[in-house]
């Protein structure tokens, strides 16, 4: 499996263009792989027969995985389970000395080939003959394999009820104490979360139909969780008149020159615009130019400024590089070929990876205000929402309408203090409303 990116870290094979026993030459495509971002061809780089698939399509798998095996003609595949012999069991006299005692297998310890650890397949049991029977309260006597299975359970001992003799408490008394204490707890996943099935039970009785997570929707799921437990969220919120944004935009329109096909050299967006003041900002701010890189901060000499943009399943943010140095007509191409692309998951990992900050622009769906997650390693991403127009008052005393918009910074305070913060929307405010500021 191929790495397509720093930031990826599994792919699901969607399709295989060959068959086992197909000739293979370099260039010939072998899969189709669907990351969380893109979806991709690749080619093989050797001749020979495509002698093992490992992996069919519709699996998840890690980079660098094993996923097939193309062979010499002459050649056979070898099974995955022939790469490495199995690794016998410690000799006697080291598991005395470990002071452990013989341990069962229950099947072969072997390496695969793309294993990067040892799974072991076996059990350690200590002995039980050095501990003599503790009691609990009460007086009941608790043998030691039991007292060790309710420790680790959680299981107050003191209200079980012995099976053996004279009340003993064995093992299996704790072990239905277990199942009691299991059916009274939904039971929960690895991150602390109720199972799916205890989630299901809840609704038995309504209709409903089950959408198994692909790749993006599952890295969608785990970077924002992430992000919104690790990255310590503020948020400024400043509304923005937007009065002469709109009339340059539509003086830069009619000023466009038309193609020998019809069509003007470019039409700008509102976004487009936003995306160049966005990017003035930060360029006029530069302690807020940077990210969180663990250990320290990276500062950044040019703005290069992500875009979210919907797709099907989930969303991606291609970025616009030196945006502080492009032309508005510039952007405004680069931006449509990009969000065009995104959309049929055809950009490459460079087009979507890295990023000083990004924006999110919902204003198309009539909201009005909003806070967006932070995109690690990411210090800053802007929400804005829909223009509207409201009663404001004049620097006369006067009342009249103008056409406003708010918008919401959210800043990681690990990179950007709460002064600086204000800084940066301030500047983002002034650009907006006097963008002559954005040509020169």
């Amino acid at each position: 499996m191929p790495q397509l990116g720093e930031t990826v870290a599994e792919g699901r094979i969607t399709q295989w263009f060959k068959s086992a026993g197909d000739p293979i030459a370099p260039g010939d495509n072998l899969f189709e792989i669907e990351t969380d971002k893109v979806s991709m061809e690749v080619p093989s780089t050797a001749t020979g027969v495509l002698a093992e698939i490992r992996v069919p399509a519709g699996e998840v798998v890690p980079v660098g995985a094993v996923v097939a095996v193309i062979a010499d003609r002459t050649d056979r595949a070898k099974p995955a389970s022939a790469a490495v012999a199995p690794i016998a069991p410690a000799s006697p006299l080291l598991r005395s000395m470990a002071g452990l005692a013989p341990f069962a297998t229950t099947q072969p310890v072997t390496w695969s080939a793309t294993a990067t650890r040892l799974d072991p397949f076996f059990e350690v049991r200590t002995p039980a003959r050095n501990y003599g029977p503790a009691r609990v309260a009460g007086g009941a006597a608790v043998t030691p394999l039991a007292r060790r299975l309710a420790a680790e359970a959680g299981i107050d001992l003191s209200q079980l009820r012995g099976s053996g003799p004279h009340g003993r408490i064995r093992a299996r008394d704790v072990q239905g104490g277990r199942t009691a204490l299991a059916r009274a707890v939904p039971a929960l996943t690895a991150r602390g979360e109720p199972a799916a099935e205890q989630i299901k039970a809840l609704y038995r009785d309504v209709p409903f139909e089950e959408l198994p997570l692909d790749t993006m929707r599952s890295a969608i799921a785990r970077r924002l969780t992430a992000a919104k437990q690790t990255v310590p969220h503020y948020y400024l919120n400043a509304d923005v008149a937007i009065v002469r944004l709109l009339e340059l935009r539509e003086a830069a329109n009619a000023a466009a020159t038309v193609g020998a096909d019809g069509k003007p050299a470019f039409k700008l967006s509102v976004n487009d615009l936003l995306i160049k003041a966005w990017a003035a900002a930060l360029k006029r701010v530069p302690d807020a130019n940077a990210v969180w890189a663990g250990d320290r901060i990276l500062r950044f000499r040019y703005c290069d400024i992500g875009v979210a943009v919907a797709i099907e399943g989930g969303l991606l943010a291609p970025v616009i590089r030196r945006a502080e140095s492009k032309s508005l007509s510039v952007i405004s191409n680069e931006m449509k070929d990009l969000t065009a692309r995104a959309r049929a998951r055809k950009l490459d990992p460079a087009e979507y990876q890295g990023g000083s900050s990004t924006i999110s622009n919902l204003g198309m769906y009539g909201v009005r205000e909003f806070a967006a997650i932070i995109n690690p390693p990411q210090a800053t991403m802007l929400a804005i929402g829909a223009a509207r127009r409201q009663a404001v008052e004049r620097a006369d005393g006067a009342v009249a309408f103008a056409n406003m918009m708010s918008v919401t910074l959210s800043c990681d305070h690990r990179v950007i203090d709460g002064a600086v913060g204000a800084q940066l929307l301030a500047a983002f405010r002034s650009t907006v409303e006097q963008p002559v500021a954005m040509l020169v």
